[in-house]
């Protein structure tokens, strides 16, 4: 298969940390891989950083590095996609302070602006025009115990959580989640199965069998450029 370009704009040196500055792995134009905008052409901004160590982690060259950029530097890159979708993603995006005064600089250009996040820091203070796309993590991501489960009630209808699930008992702990917090009165939630360790089709299979009102999440980045960087 075809790998397509990565698009990524200009280099820049690195910078001293502020109050309007973040840290950043990268910022590139690609297709939404998951959760409501799927398949929709998108900006994505990686932030850099994290405080989790998930056993499935495929960003790994997020945890450091990265380039502090000042915040119109930032929207300006954004600006050159003309992009109606953005996405804040990391790492871990709330790390880094800044990252809610990023998220409102965002939703003021009308971009419709999503954020992925662990789920293992509050998610108070988010601009309300955001979209929070928020993980449970499972036993088998080896941080379960990060979880703050405060977090679900500070959700809304527009946002989603995804549970990253390796195998059956990944599995019947997320059902099992799903009903303790009804969580489908809460938002839309997303079952995925984990990259390389769970058949799609048996998750499929399983959420049939129960009749579980979850949306089935395949990754569509990993389908179309596997684990290309960048996209």
């Amino acid at each position: 298969m075809t790998t397509a370009p990565k698009i990524q704009t200009r280099d820049t040196a690195l910078g001293a940390p502020g109050a309007d500055r973040l840290r950043i792995t990268e910022i590139f134009f690609s297709l939404q891989g998951e959760a409501r905008t799927v398949g929709f052409p998108t900006v994505f901004i990686r932030l850099t950083g994290c405080p989790l160590r998930c056993g499935y982690c495929d960003t790994e060259y997020a945890f450091y590095g990265g380039q502090w950029l000042a915040m119109d530097d930032i929207l300006q890159r954004v600006a050159e996609f003309a992009p109606r979708y953005v996405t804040v993603t990391g790492g871990e995006p709330l790390a880094q302070r800044p990252c809610r005064d990023l998220l409102a600089r965002l939703s003021e250009q009308a971009y419709q602006v999503s954020l992925e996040t662990s789920g293992a820091l509050d998610v108070s203070g988010i601009d309300a025009r955001v979209s929070i796309v928020m993980d449970l993590k499972t036993p088998g991501s080896g941080e379960e115990q990060k979880n703050l489960y405060s977090n679900i009630a500070k959700l809304t209808h527009k946002d989603q959580i995804k549970f990253v699930i390796c195998d059956r008992s990944d599995y019947e702990w997320s059902r099992a989640k799903f009903a303790e917090y009804k969580l489908d009165q809460v938002c839309e939630v997303l079952f995925s199965p984990c990259h390389g360790q769970l058949n799609p089709t048996d998750l499929a299979e399983w959420i049939l069998q129960d009749r579980l009102p979850v949306r089935l999440q395949i990754q569509l980045h990993k389908i179309l450029w596997h684990d290309a960087r960048g996209h």
